[in-house]
């Protein structure tokens, strides 16, 4: 079985696709590091940095995954609904009539269900349905799937056409009363140092940092980890956040707070512990958290892709 990748980044889908069993042929994205870091871990990939409307030939396949960007969706993000990024679909779709592989998968931000956006999500349904697929989306959260943060993000999965079978989403197998228990900050990054030199932003926390409260403990799933370092959560080492007015949080003592590391946000994304991050040219802090904050948690795709039905003979 063999896969393509859009938008890939440092991997996180495809880390969920290569555990089912796809062999991915092709990956690409536009960041350098994310290339540096993808083929650290994935070496057999062939990977293309390059805007993907530069391509015009992809391998054959039997899946293509994709998580174009999200930053016109996100509630991090200026929220432009007709922002140009925003039709990045357009170039997944286009592969899509080049290749037509027997599924996709789309992975985007739940902020595209918004009234605001969901003249794009219809858009997507319809070229997606008029390339010749039978097309579903839903919402699921990655807490539900065994990864250690809350993070809601919205699936879009077709089947061609011409194979006579539906798709159906996965049901939630983590969390109180189901199968699993929840995975917890403790769970993935306790056996860490508390205070490792060099791998945490450790800038002031301004003033909007300080509107919300940014800290979970070691027995919960995490808030949602993100790629801009200001902006990530808090270690568990951390005093706690107290609200002082709305819009205003402060630490409950003066012991010393830090954010997550690169690192940490990583395996509370989902990867694996000896997950690399390469000292390349391209390297540097801000791009660590970047390409971990943007990727996708690979066990939350693994379980929509394992949800596919065997159509791959």
């Amino acid at each position: 079985m063999k896969a393509v990748s859009l938008f890939s980044g440092c991997g996180g889908s495809d880390a969920g696709v290569l555990a089912t069993g796809f062999e991915v042929v092709m990956a690409n994205d536009i960041l350098p590091y994310a290339r540096d870091v993808y083929l650290a871990n994935h070496p057999e990939t062939d990977y293309q940095v390059k805007d993907v409307s530069k391509i015009q030939h992809f391998p054959a396949a039997d899946l293509l995954v994709g998580c174009y960007p999200c930053q016109g969706f996100s509630q991090g993000g200026v929220r432009n609904p007709d922002a140009k990024i925003n039709k990045l679909y357009l170039e997944f779709a286009r592969a899509l009539g080049l290749i037509r592989p027997k599924a996709f998968i789309v992975e985007n931000v739940s902020g595209m269900v918004r009234n605001n956006f969901r003249h794009l999500l219809d858009d997507q349904f319809k070229v997606f349905t008029e390339a010749g697929y039978k097309v579903k989306a839903d919402v699921l959260n990655a807490a539900h799937f065994g990864v250690a943060q809350e993070r809601r993000r919205i699936f879009i999965v077709g089947i061609r056409d011409d194979i006579d079978v539906d798709y159906q989403f996965p049901t939630r197998t983590h969390g109180e009363g189901f199968a699993k228990p929840t995975v917890t900050i403790r769970d993935a990054i306790g056996d860490l140092p508390d205070w490792p030199e060099g791998e945490f932003y450790a800038r002031e926390f301004h003033w909007y940092y300080m509107s919300r409260d940014r800290r979970n403990g070691w027995d919960e799933s995490s808030r949602t980890i993100v790629a801009n370092p200001r902006h990530m959560p808090l270690h568990p080492v951390s005093p706690k956040m107290v609200k002082v007015k709305h819009n205003e949080w402060k630490f409950e003592t003066d012991a010393p707070a830090r954010r997550f590391t690169f690192r940490e946000a990583s395996r509370i994304q989902g990867f694996a512990k000896d997950f690399k991050f390469p000292e390349t040219a391209a390297a540097s802090l801000d791009m660590k958290y970047k390409v971990a904050g943007n990727a996708v948690p690979p066990p939350l795709f693994k379980a929509v892709a394992e949800a596919l039905p065997a159509i791959w003979d």
